[in-house]
């Protein structure tokens, strides 16, 4: 009983140290300037160090007011995603987050789970 009592702080500090950590990073400008075709490119990146997730079940979107905007894997960058999503001329700001879908291995089956961003804002300015 002794011998756990000495053990169980180690394996709270393999816990911490050993933890997965999932990274959304916002690459999209924080302005732009109004566009004459009204799309706008949002561009995301993904890191994550968990080894049981399965990377070709990863989806990505965009999320503006109630709507999602599915985004692509950017060609030759690895870990980014982007897209293009149309905003009315008569708006100027847009509220907006990423959102990641993915399924991951555990026992005794797959399961799924998601990722969410902080908000940003996108402020769109006459050039």
């Amino acid at each position: 009983m002794q011998t756990i009592k000495r053990l169980l702080p180690l394996l709270g500090l393999l816990l911490v140290v050993g933890g997965c950590t999932t990274t959304i990073t916002n690459l999209t400008p924080s302005q732009q300037p109004r566009s004459a075709t009204g799309l706008y490119p949002f561009t995301v990146a993904w890191e994550s160090s968990q080894q049981s997730l399965r990377k070709d079940t990863l989806k990505a979107c965009v999320i503006v007011g109630l709507d999602a905007y599915p985004m692509q894997p950017a060609p030759m960058v690895k870990n980014r995603w982007e897209t293009l999503v149309a905003v009315p001329a008569d708006k100027d700001l847009v509220h907006y987050r990423f959102k990641f879908d993915y399924d991951y291995l555990s026992i005794p089956a797959r399961k799924s789970n998601s990722r969410l961003s902080a908000p940003y804002q996108l402020k769109i300015v006459e050039p």
